[in-house]
């Protein structure tokens, strides 16, 4: 990553991908969390491109229970992956707010053209309490923000696998999950017979982020375009992090999410960024929002020193 590159934020309010509302809100209070203003101190230019328009779950039919809202999800998907391409080809960062997970089936798919142009394979940080490898024939609920990651290696739901009309996305031997600690049953399956590297936070609490970090930047980072970085905000722990679309206790700590964001950047490795599912109906003072747009400065070059 280059500091003189600019910085596109895409807001992305999809709240179809769940069955809890509020993630909609999630780019508005990032951006009021003092976003622009962390990126601008550091000299970055920030240049905001709005929202990508997403219906509301209210005015639309789930259609197929398997994969709810599956139509209007891969609809805005398509429109993110369309401008994150476009900011790219500006020569600019995409950092995309959401709304829930499953807009990464369009915020990795534009990194992953960039790179196919180049032959080369793109690596992907997935930060996440959740593995996000369920399919429709896995999800014990239908809600799609569990499936992005199952779709950009190739899989279903093809509604999305096949946004940008090329799949899959990232390869299983340069992808890393990052802080799961809550797998759906049959997921837990689908994840053990990938190659996907997984990092759990067993193994955080046993050798320190630090370390996992070292590897998982190694492993997506070798041969590849650069890495992408999907991170959800329920990675953290809900003490530090109340507002999510799905928060699960046992997370990381304040520190150990900042060391991630500040090795990615020392790294100089980072294509785009998501920050995903902060749900403000469910925040305390805005405190998800806030660490959000702390951990997107870190991400960009705030060094404590």
């Amino acid at each position: 990553m280059s500091a003189t590159r600019p910085v596109h934020i895409i807001g992305v309010p999809l709240d179809l991908g769940g069955n809890r509302r509020g993630v909609d809100m999630g780019p508005s209070a990032l951006r009021i969390a003092g976003l622009h203003e962390k990126l601008e101190s550091l000299g970055v230019a920030v240049v905001e491109r709005g929202d990508i328009p997403a219906p509301i779950p209210e005015v639309k039919s789930a259609g197929d229970p398997t994969k709810r809202y599956i139509r209007e999800i891969a609809r805005v998907c398509q429109k993110l992956y369309d401008t994150s391409l476009s900011a790219f080809e500006k020569g600019a960062i995409p950092l995309v707010l959401g709304g829930d997970h499953s807009l990464a089936a369009g915020s990795v798919g534009a990194p992953a053209e960039l790179a196919r142009r180049q032959s080369t394979p793109l690596g992907l940080l997935w930060v996440d309490a959740h593995g996000d490898m369920n399919t429709p024939r896995t999800s014990p609920s239908g809600n799609v923000h569990g499936m992005p990651l199952a779709a950009l290696l190739g899989s279903e739901p093809a509604e999305l696998s096949r946004i940008g009309s090329f799949s899959p996305k990232v390869t299983a031997e340069k992808t890393v999950l990052i802080g799961i600690r809550n797998l759906d049953e049959v997921e837990k399956k689908e994840v053990r017979e990938s190659k996907v590297r997984v990092f759990t936070m067993k193994d955080i609490d046993r050798q320190g982020i630090a370390a996992v970090m070292e590897q998982a930047l190694a492993i997506a980072g070798a041969g590849t375009a650069g890495i992408h970085v999907s991170f959800d905000l329920d990675v953290c722990d809900p003490g530090i992090a109340p507002g999510v679309g799905t928060p699960v206790k046992g997370g990381l700590d304040y520190r150990e999410a900042h060391v991630v964001m500040e090795m990615i950047a020392d790294s100089g490795l980072l294509t785009s960024l998501d920050l995903v599912e902060v749900n403000p109906i469910l925040d305390v003072q805005n405190q998800t929002a806030v660490l959000g747009a702390e951990l997107a400065a870190s991400a960009f070059g705030l060094k404590i020193l």
